[in-house]
């Protein structure tokens, strides 16, 4: 707590609260109101959790701004809060972003306007207890909430398709999740009645009910990275979605998968997860490589930026499971700059696509000569996408090839190859649209990008630069939490 103001739960309650007051203004008529309210809870969420970074402490063990509340006493569930350097830059990305959301969906959202940005808020905060909770049962409560306001989302303000690619969304992410639920009430059991994370991660079980623990996380949270085989979903949810649902999804829930590997699989059963490793990293680069040439061959941009994100999540999980700390860390940055990378470049699609109406590759040609200063923005996010030096796109892959290999050669040779790739499809999509001369008479009638469109991609734009020329205060937040991660999994526990 800081000056006695619970920070964690303020993070959690006030974009949920914002949400609920959005709501309450009820039909169109107020979409106004709506919007203002929606902008000013976003802005308060934010800056509520901004004191987490000021007051975190970089050098300190363990969690910190922790909260404990009873909750459910028979069964020993409580509300347990606690945060370490991984947890503080996802609350802070999560924050950020939906204030970027809620200004770009301000013209863009015209039908339910309240109801659209209520579900954006109550998401936000909702998201903010996964990354918080050190209880269990409240992990999997906040885990699985998300997925309502993301199914309202895809399913009300999407595509022609979208119903198919909400029930698809929910099934895949909701069935995976079911086995977790097993797993945590076995441990709830094995550790003499308690759902705390700090309580399981003194556990001492066998392998074999470590293994199908593990495995049973696994689905969860592959699902939702998500790894390959199981990420079909994502391209259907993306390109289904409206601009601000595939921003939010791509930029913030993507990483509760990975989150949740590094928050509990890890942790609760190191022996498991260092014995099945092989297993995860082959699926990791299969992803890195397969999804990036995948990526090559897509004529629509929504999708082929889809497939890219699935690309840059196995470089999370590589480094995850590498067990090496530069790794890691590269791992955590790489989740926070494909934040900004994958939610920018989704932005900008959905500024051609507010245009044109069209996300087909083949209807752009020559929007640098009508569109010349969005041109330039969506220029340096293509460079961040395939992993330019200077930005915050090669800082995560590079700390990660660098673990990888001091592993493995092979394993870092397989993940370069991401470098190869990304280039090939970003650069291939973005001389298409922007380059050449004006393709057709629908885009010599664009007109490039105003106030506010301009302010939610330069701030991006910024973000994306700072952290990619200056990535050290994010690196030493990271240090000590990575460290003791790393030094808890290598004691083993049988």
């Amino acid at each position: 707590m800081l000056f006695g103001l619970p920070l964690l739960s303020l993070g959690i309650w006030v974009p949920i609260l914002g949400g609920l007051a959005v709501l309450a203004t009820g039909s169109d008529r107020n979409a106004a109101l709506a919007r203002r309210l929606a902008l000013a809870g976003a802005l308060l969420g934010l800056l509520v959790v901004l004191p987490l970074w000021s007051q975190f402490d970089a050098t300190a063990h363990g969690f910190q701004f922790q909260e404990f509340r009873r909750w459910i006493e028979r069964f020993s569930i409580n509300y347990h809060l606690g945060i370490d350097g991984v947890s503080l830059l996802l609350i802070l990305l999560n924050s950020f972003t939906t204030v970027l959301v809620v200004v770009a969906g301000w013209k863009v959202i015209d039908t339910r306007v309240a109801q659209y940005m209520a579900a954006l808020l109550i998401l936000s905060g909702l998201t903010n207890g996964v990354f918080s909770a050190l209880d269990a049962a409240l992990f999997y409560v906040f885990f699985e909430a998300t997925l309502i306001p993301m199914f309202i989302i895809i399913g009300v303000w999407g595509g022609p398709n979208r119903v198919y690619a909400a029930v698809k969304f929910v099934l895949y992410t909701l069935i995976g999740s079911l086995l977790s639920l097993v797993a945590l009430i076995y441990l709830y059991h094995a550790s003499g009645g308690s759902f705390s994370l700090l309580e399981f991660y003194k556990l001492r079980i066998g392998m074999t009910p470590q293994i199908l623990v593990f495995l049973a996380f696994f689905l969860a949270f592959a699902v939702k990275v998500p790894m390959w085989p199981v990420h079909t979903w994502l391209p259907d949810a993306h390109v289904e979605a409206p601009t601000g649902g595939s921003v939010v999804l791509a930029a913030i829930m993507l990483k509760l998968g990975a989150y949740g590997f590094i928050r509990l699989s890890l942790p609760i059963v190191p022996d498991a997860s260092r014995a099945l490793d092989g297993f995860i990293i082959a699926l990791s680069l299969i992803a890195v490589a397969y999804i990036g040439l995948v990526a090559l061959v897509q004529n629509d941009m929504k999708k082929l930026i889809a497939y890219s994100s699935i690309s840059h999540m196995g470089f999370v999980t590589l480094g995850i499971f590498i067990f090496e700390a530069i790794g890691m860390q590269g791992a955590v940055l790489q989740m926070v700059s494909h934040g900004f990378v994958s939610g920018a470049l989704f932005l900008c699609v959905g500024v051609l696509y507010d245009r044109m109406h069209s996300r087909r590759i083949a209807d752009y040609g020559g929007v640098v000569n009508t569109m010349p200063v969005f041109a330039s923005l969506f220029m340096l996010f293509a460079m961040a996408n395939a992993g330019l030096p200077g930005t915050s796109g090669f800082v995560g892959e590079f700390l990660v090839t660098l673990g990888a290999m001091k592993v493995n050669f092979w394993y870092a040779a397989l993940a370069g190859s991401t470098l190869i790739f990304g280039a090939a499809y970003t650069l291939w999509m973005y001389k298409r649209v922007v380059f050449g001369p004006v393709a057709n008479h629908h885009v010599a009638g664009l007109k490039d990008i105003g106030v506010r469109e301009g302010l939610v991609l330069g701030l991006l734009a910024v973000a994306v630069l700072a952290m990619g020329l200056y990535p050290k205060p994010m690196s030493e937040v990271l240090h000590i939490s990575v460290g003791d991660l790393l030094a808890h999994v290598a004691q083993s526990k049988l």
